[in-house]
C-alpha cells in the first residue's frame, strides 16, 4: 500500500509520526521549509530549520526509527497532481487552504483514489476527520489565516491528528473509512464506518 500525505505541518507531520508502523510506503509532500516557529505545533527538531518540511521529515523518520519515507518537496498544483499521486492507494489531506484541498479532491475522485480529510478550527475549538465522499473544504476567515503557529493548540492538534492517524490505519487494515468530529470534550464517530471501494 502506498500512502501519499499531502501536507506535513502542524496535522500532517504529527499524523505521519503516528504512521510509522504502518505496513505501507509513504510519500510526503510539501514545498515549505521548516520555520522557528514551526517547532512549538510540528513535529520538526531545531537541526530542521531552513530545510524542505517533507525532506526534513522523511530524514527524521529515517534516523530516528529507521523508517523510509519518500519526500516530494513542490507544491502540489494543477500540472503535477497527477505524477505527484501516481500509484496511491490513498491520499491524506493535510493542507491548510481551501484551493489545495479542492485541487486534491478533484483528482481524488477523477483517478478514483480514497482520500481522507484533517481540519482544524483556526480558534482550536473542533477538528475533524473525513472522508472526501462527505467532505467540503471552507475557505479561511482571513487570508493566510495562520490555525496553529506558536504551539497554542498543540495538544489538540496533536488528538486531531492521532484520531486522523486511526483512520489511516483502520482503513488500511481493514478498508473501513471512518469519520470523527473531534472537540475540546470528545472525539465522536460521525459515520458507522463502511468498506472502501
Amino acid at each position: 500500500m502506498r500512502v501519499v500525505f499531502c501536507g506535513v505541518g502542524a496535522l500532517g507531520s504529527q499524523c505521519v509520526l503516528a504512521c510509522r508502523n504502518l505496513d505501507a510506503s509513504l510519500t510526503l509532500i510539501d514545498f515549505d521549509r521548516v520555520e522557528s516557529k514551526n517547532l512549538l505545533a510540528q513535529a520538526y527538531v531545531k537541526q530542521s530549520l531552513g530545510k524542505n518540511k517533507a525532506q526534513a521529515l522523511a530524514l527524521q523518520l529515517a534516523n530516528f526509527w529507521g523508517v523510509k519515507a519518500e519526500a516530494k518537496g513542490v507544491r502540489l498544483e494543477a500540472h503535477n497532481v497527477e505524477a505527484l499521486c501516481a500509484g496511491a492507494d490513498l491520499l491524506v489531506d493535510c493542507f491548510d487552504n481551501q484551493a489545495s484541498r479542492a485541487l486534491l479532491s478533484a483528482h481524488a475522485r477523477a483517478a478514483g483514489i480514497p482520500l481522507v480529510h484533517a481540519a482544524v478550527a483556526a480558534d482550536g475549538s473542533f477538528g475533524l476527520v473525513r472522508w472526501d465522499a462527505r467532505f467540503v473544504p471552507d475557505a479561511e476567515d482571513a487570508q493566510g489565516q495562520a490555525t496553529c503557529e506558536g504551539g497554542e493548540h498543540l495538544p489538540f492538534l496533536s488528538l486531531v491528528a492521532a484520531t486522523l492517524a486511526r483512520a489511516i490505519q483502520d482503513f488500511a487494515r481493514s478498508g473501513v473509512e471512518r469519520d470523527a468530529m473531534i472537540s475540546l470534550a470528545a472525539v465522536t464517530p460521525t459515520a458507522s464506518g463502511r468498506a472502501g471501494a
